[in-house]
Order: C-alpha cells, then sequence, then structure tokens
C-alpha cells in the first residue's frame, strides 16, 4: 500500500469513531435517571425518531423533532433551558446532541440505549 492508501484509511477510521464518541459536554444518562427527570417543567424533551417510530411508542413528555430536523427547527427549542435527546438506541440522538451543541446549547443530556432501554 502507498502513503495515499493509508492516509485514505485513517480519514475514514477517523470519521467512524468521530460518530460513536460522545460529544464534549453532552451527559449521559440512563433511562433510569430519566425518570427522576420527566416531572421537571425546566427541561426540554426531544424524541429524534422519525414520525412513524414516535407514534408506535414514545414517553408522554417527549415532543418529536426527527433527527433530520433538527437545525432547521432548533429554534424552537430554548437554548437557556436543559434539552434530553433520546431516540431508539442512543446513536441518533446522540447525533442530535452534537448538531445541538454546535448550534450554541449548552445544558444536554442524551439518554444511553434509547427506547430500547426503557421500561
Amino acid at each position: 500500500m502507498d502513503i495515499l492508501s493509508y492516509i485514505v484509511i485513517a480519514v475514514l477510521l477517523g470519521v467512524f469513531i468521530m460518530r460513536f464518541i460522545p460529544a464534549s459536554g453532552v451527559k449521559q444518562i440512563s433511562t433510569s435517571e430519566l425518570k427522576n427527570l420527566l416531572s421537571d417543567k425546566s427541561k426540554q424533551f426531544i424524541d429524534v425518531r422519525t414520525p412513524g417510530e414516535y407514534r408506535r411508542n414514545h414517553i408522554r413528555e417527549f415532543k418529536n423533532i426527527p433527527l433530520q430536523d433538527i437545525a432547521k427547527k432548533a429554534d424552537l427549542l430554548s437554548k437557556e433551558k436543559e434539552v434530553v435527546v433520546i431516540c431508539q438506541s442512543g446513536m441518533r440522538s446522540q447525533n442530535a446532541a452534537k448538531m445541538l451543541k454546535r448550534l450554541g446549547f449548552k445544558n444536554i443530556r442524551n439518554v444511553k440505549g434509547g427506547m430500547s432501554a426503557w421500561r
């Protein structure tokens, strides 16, 4: 392999790793921790799954803003309030948390395991 092949592999590996590393400043919480937060009206609860997934099963306190709409609809959220994000497994919500961080949100929690871990 030549040096260009190594560079391409390194870049692709870096991109792959960055997708799975938690965003800096985003707190990871369990579903049991989430249960203690649901009655807190000062928090914003966002479910980033598709509308179909959300209709089939969701937590009442969560508003549905699909991942692909987060950037467009971020202005509906307050940057002053904490945002709690959830998806099916925790991956899309992690990506949403990274987007929100880039958009200037400071206090974000991601639910580890997502709806798959919710009981």
